[in-house]
């Protein structure tokens, strides 16, 4: 047996470092009482001055909301305080390995990762603190072949982005990591510039950054309470008195639960047992003259990095292994825990300690020091929880940190810059706390953080479904009736139908990055709308409704279009101040000063707090209410679907009785029921809203009612490319807080003229007087067993010169299709680019949109040509 797993046993607790505070088993901490100064005055138990009020404050020390403090203050806001309950970097942040990457599966967050880094490479010369930065680099190791193609997918996400990122050979691999046995290694996505950061020392640069530009940090000063006020600013109570603030950032990491239930939210984060060990002195390590890089074994599950002249390497146990600390989101965390870690259980991560021995040899014969167990804290899908919150006003968060000190330096920028401008620097929709509600239970939080932990290195496939903790309560009046004859996807809590079975079929959920299992019964289902009748599950849309005196003035003033008059629907957009686009709503006057929003699943909360914010800050007369869980949607499209209806309903569906972009309460089969005729497909079509408790029934009689027209189901993959077809775009992907509307081709939708001042409007205005740089293109591409996706690389001359937004494969023309921006001298119809897909970069030229007509285009242009004959 190796020497390593000899001596592991014998290390089971001991201190991380005399810095670092001392191991304790939970049990013991359970019963550590609080030690907290809470007699005399304030100045004489914090050692200064007490502040009254403040603009900002900041509840939480550790290296995130320190992070947040030292931006705000950098960046001029005055009155910034950050309250700790007990000591910096006390909770996750003292006890973690401190790795740093640029890597990124996400789009977006790869630019946090960047801003990160940045900042620590100059914080040290600014503060004059020591941050113990290396930055060696790192290599994510493939050896299986899906794990090549991951990393070939990734590259043409990153070939985009400002940072370097290359994938090599074994060859490369080893030169980098001499130590490493490459018998199994096929690959590396190779990152310079990564490397790892003292977590306590980063911190405390921090903390003397924020001091040195104003900022106040009191500790120990733990929050009591939290109250609002009516004007929209907080009380918030501590031992030492009440600080009014503008407005409030939790960022407190394990506690950030029991901080939100202060204000009446249950915040989906939980504590996670995560392991690392640290070796001493390891001979070979000794005699190398440069620093390994950081390597991530992603089959083996483990990240292993150079710790002085030893090593560190941390496992990510499976997730019937890993261990969830559920008991604090029961009873809340023990008085007293923070400088203090589990119990460490080997056995949970022998397996990939072998893994490690036998990828890293030196391993094997490696003496061990220490072994740390600590907690960090997941989300269901591991993104943190970043931004204000919906629900109640001026209250943000900055939570839920699987790996807080890459995110720290970002998310810190990112936040500040959100709250001294009023709007996002970029789009990190992704990030947005309102994504879940009231459907993320605790049931579901921890299935969902036990499987993100347990997948946290398995293959990322594009249209990736994970299953755990499914289905919520949030499913539509026809999911029974569905779930078994289709591929479901999860959408905002909601189970949504995908793509649909036939006999034959090869089922199920099979991830792959070329075509895959779905690719020919999702043109099946294309087939069936444009020639016959479809329909389509769309419960997911978010739904509100505003009423009330200023209804009218509210949304003008928040959306770029006109309001509809009664009884009408149009497409607006809301825009941030800078012109940018924030959400695209379809909305409907449904009665005089009464107006139904639809908006996307994953918007919801998102688009809702934004509506609210304005109305509270305007002072607006009006009510908004989420009806989004009381009423279902069903879609219907296809050239014989006014037929379908018409055989169940009195009123008049011709286009002369039911127009276009028009709204009408009707009866269908004796239900009533709130019909648009509009359809995302572009074809001929009605969405149907309808009490969910009468969802099926209307189903049901349309199945029964289209059985001569060839009715069926069809799904979210079908809609998608349908739509593309047409050339309508989609907001996150064509749109976003990332681009304006004019560059996005919105012009029809943005009323420059409207009297309104709708926000943003000044911007565009300039916008459109300066004139712009690129545009959204519509691009066909010459290509194999694989189809665009989004975000991938455009190339041109051996250069890069933009990006797609959003991709599928056109069943009508048999070409793959894509929406890209470019800049304006690449744009012209007939310019031909590349776009990179997996590793091969497939021609493209950049054609006129749209590819398929609507059909109410269609329509128009075949009266017209009656007409003339």
């Amino acid at each position: 047996m190796s020497r390593i797993l000899n001596l592991i046993n014998s290390h089971m607790r001991r201190d991380l470092a005399a810095c670092r505070g001392v191991v304790l088993p939970i049990r013991t901490i359970c019963c550590t009482s609080r030690k907290q100064t809470q007699e005399g005055d304030a100045s004489s138990a914090l050692r200064k001055r007490w502040k009254d009020t403040a603009d900002t404050v900041i509840i939480g020390g550790g290296c995130v909301g320190v992070s947040v403090a030292y931006h705000l203050a950098k960046g001029g806001v005055k009155d910034v305080v950050l309250l700790e309950k007990s000591e910096l970097t006390a909770g996750s942040t003292w006890h973690a390995a401190g790795l740093t990457t640029y890597y990124h599966p996400g789009i977006n967050v790869k630019k946090v990762h960047y801003d990160s880094i940045k900042l620590y490479e100059t914080l040290e010369a600014e503060t004059g603190q020591a941050v113990g930065f290396h930055q060696p680099g790192s290599v994510r190791i493939a050896s299986t072949p899906a794990r090549v193609d991951e990393m070939k997918y990734q590259m043409t996400r990153t070939h985009w982005h400002v940072t370097e990122q290359y994938l090599i050979g074994p060859d490369k691999v080893h030169e980098l990591f001499p130590l490493l046995n490459i018998d199994k290694v096929l690959a590396g996505l190779y990152t310079p510039g990564d490397g790892h950061i003292d977590p306590y020392s980063l911190t405390m640069a921090m903390a003397a950054g924020a001091r040195m530009y104003g900022a106040q940090i009191y500790n120990p000063a733990p929050v009591t309470a939290l109250t609002p006020t009516a004007d929209g600013n907080w009380d918030v109570q501590t031992p030492h008195g009440t600080i009014r603030a503008n407005r409030i950032v939790n960022a407190t990491g394990f506690w950030a639960r029991e901080v939100g239930k202060m204000i009446g939210f249950e915040h989906p984060t939980i504590p996670v047992h995560h392991q690392y060990v640290v070796t001493a002195t390891v001979p070979e390590v000794k005699a190398l003259k440069t620093e390994l890089p950081v390597i991530r074994d992603l089959e083996g599950s483990y990240y292993l990095r150079q710790e002085r002249d030893g090593l560190l390497f941390g496992p990510y146990e499976k997730m019937e292994k890993m261990v969830l600390q559920d008991s604090w989101v029961r009873d809340g965390v023990p008085p007293g825990f923070g400088k203090e870690l589990f119990e460490s259980d080997l056995d949970r991560i022998m397996e990939h300690v072998e893994m490690a021995m036998d990828m890293v040899p030196v391993l094997k014969e490696a003496d061990i020091i220490n072994i740390v167990s600590g907690p960090i804290t997941y989300t269901p899908d591991l993104l943190p929880m970043v931004g204000p919150h919906q629900g109640v006003r001026n209250y943000w968060t900055a939570i839920g940190f699987g790996y807080g000190v890459i995110h720290a330096g970002g998310i810190g920028k990112f936040l500040s810059d959100w709250i001294r401008t009023g709007e996002p620097p970029y789009d990190l929709i992704e990030c947005d706390p309102n994504r879940y509600s009231k459907w993320a239970d605790v049931p579901f939080m921890c299935a969902k953080a036990r499987e993100s932990y347990g997948f946290n290195n398995v293959v990322g496939y594009p249209k990736e479904e994970r299953f755990a903790g499914r289905p919520t309560y949030r499913t539509s009046g026809v999911y029974e009736l569905l779930k078994d004859k289709a591929s479901m996807g999860f959408h905002a809590g909601w189970e949504q139908p995908h793509w649909f079975y036939k006999p034959g079929d090869d089922i199920g959920y099979k991830p792959s990055f070329q075509r895959t299992n779905w690719f020919g019964p999702v043109g099946r289902e294309c087939k069936l709308v444009m020639e016959k009748v479809g329909v389509i599950d769309l419960t997911p849309f978010a739904k509100f409704i505003v009423k009330g005196t200023d209804s009218h003035k509210l949304l003008d003033r928040l959306f770029a279009n006109t309001m509809p008059k009664v009884g009408l629907t149009n497409i607006s957009h809301m825009l941030t101040p800078t012109g940018r686009v924030f959400a695209e709503v379809t909305i409907t006057q449904v009665a005089p000063g009464e107006f139904l929003l639809i908006t996307g699943s994953g918007s919801e909360g998102h688009d809702l707090r934004w509506i609210e914010a304005e109305a509270a800050d305007g002072g607006y007369d009006v009510d908004i209410s989420n009806v989004t869980d009381d009423i279902g949607v069903l879609g219907i499209a296809g050239p014989n679907s006014r037929k379908v209806l018409q055989k169940l309903t009195d009123e008049d569906l011709s286009d002369a009785g039911f127009k276009f972009l028009h709204c009408k309460s009707i009866q269908l089969a004796g239900v009533p029921v709130r019909a648009i005729r509009i359809s995302y497909t572009g074809e001929l079509g009605w969405e149907l809203y309808i009490e969910q408790k009468d969802m099926a029934a209307v189903y049901k009689a349309m199945m029964e009612a289209g059985k001569d027209e060839g009715i069926d189901n069809f799904g979210t993959y079908a809609m998608s490319s349908l739509r593309l077809e047409k050339g309508f775009r989609g907001w996150g992907a064509e749109m976003n807080c990332d681009t304006n509307p004019l560059e996005a081709g919105l012009d029809y939708f943005i009323k420059l003229n409207k009297p309104a001042d709708f926000i943003g409007k000044a911007a565009l205005q300039e916008i459109k007087r300066k004139g712009l740089k690129r545009k959204l293109s519509y691009i066909t591409l010459d290509t194999d067993d694989i189809d665009p996706e989004g975000n991938e690389t455009i190339w041109h001359n051996g250069k890069v010169v933009g990006n797609t937004t959003s991709g599928a494969y056109s069943y009508s023309s048999q070409q793959s299709l894509a929406f890209a921006y470019l800049p304006l001298e690449l744009c012209s119809v007939g310019q031909k680019v590349e776009v990179e897909l997996l590793g091969r970069k497939y021609p493209a030229m950049v054609i006129q949109e749209p590819l398929v007509l609507t059909e109410p285009t269609r329509t128009r242009l075949q009266k017209k040509a009656m007409g003339k004959a």
